[in-house]
């Protein structure tokens, strides 16, 4: 388990960890990356990790995998980040990426709360983050990290015009984000659907489909998205 003594959005804040995970991570490192090193390459991914100018996209909560591996196989122009912070799912899914047929990524073991200091102003083209915890108890809500200070470093660190991508089946989730997307001012709405899949099934969201959002369609749970423009 991490210690968090020192708030996650402090300069001064250090990963720590006791998970036999973070040593066998070490297997895969030419194309992942951990914790505070993730921080090493502010404004340098494309040209000192990439090795390449290219669209720079994000998914933070990577999961099993799923859309970052069709992604990067159906997009090989786009330098691609994915991102968790859970030590065995994130090993899992490095086995999984060490077999796949392009190499336009890399996978950063780290905090989606710390994405301003990994990142300099305007250097990520889109942001994707999809099916987060909820974390439906009210006395957790804090630990949602769909709340304003991701939204302004999100702004911040995607190019004016970037877009943040937003799925979601809990529809409690969803009308949080809804009330914080309406309070802020650094993104335009470009979609908000409480059904993907029924009132948008061509879109871009629809046609690229989660391990956990099969599930969630299997048992008539529709899909809320946002879709989200940056406008500083």
């Amino acid at each position: 388990m991490e210690s968090e003594s020192v708030t996650l959005t402090s300069p001064t804040f250090k990963y720590s960890h006791r998970n036999p995970y973070h040593d066998k991570l070490s297997d895969f490192e030419e194309f992942v990356i951990r914790d505070e090193q993730t921080e090493e390459y502010r404004g340098k991914w494309n040209l000192e990790v990439f090795n390449r100018e290219a669209p720079l996209y994000l998914e933070v909560g990577s999961g099993y995998g799923h859309f970052m591996l069709e992604f990067c196989e159906k997009n090989p122009h786009v330098n691609y980040l994915g991102m968790d912070f859970r030590f065995k799912r994130s090993f899992n899914l490095a086995r999984k990426l060490k077999q796949h047929p392009t190499q336009n990524f890399r996978f950063l073991r780290a905090r989606g709360e710390r994405i301003d200091y990994m990142f300099a102003d305007s250097e990520l083209d889109a942001i994707f983050y999809f099916f987060p915890d909820p974390w439906p108890k009210r006395k957790h809500l804090k630990k949602r990290l769909f709340q304003e200070p991701f939204l302004k470093a999100a702004s911040k660190v995607l190019k004016p015009g970037g877009k943040l991508y937003v799925k979601t089946d809990h529809e409690g989730y969803a009308h949080w984000m809804a009330e914080r997307i309406e309070q802020n001012k650094d993104f335009k709405l470009q979609l908000k659907t409480f059904d993907l899949h029924e009132h948008f099934p061509e879109h871009f969201l629809a046609n690229h489909i989660t391990k956990f959002e099969k599930i969630f369609l299997g048992q008539n749970i529709p899909i809320k998205a946002f879709v989200l423009e940056n406008i500083k």
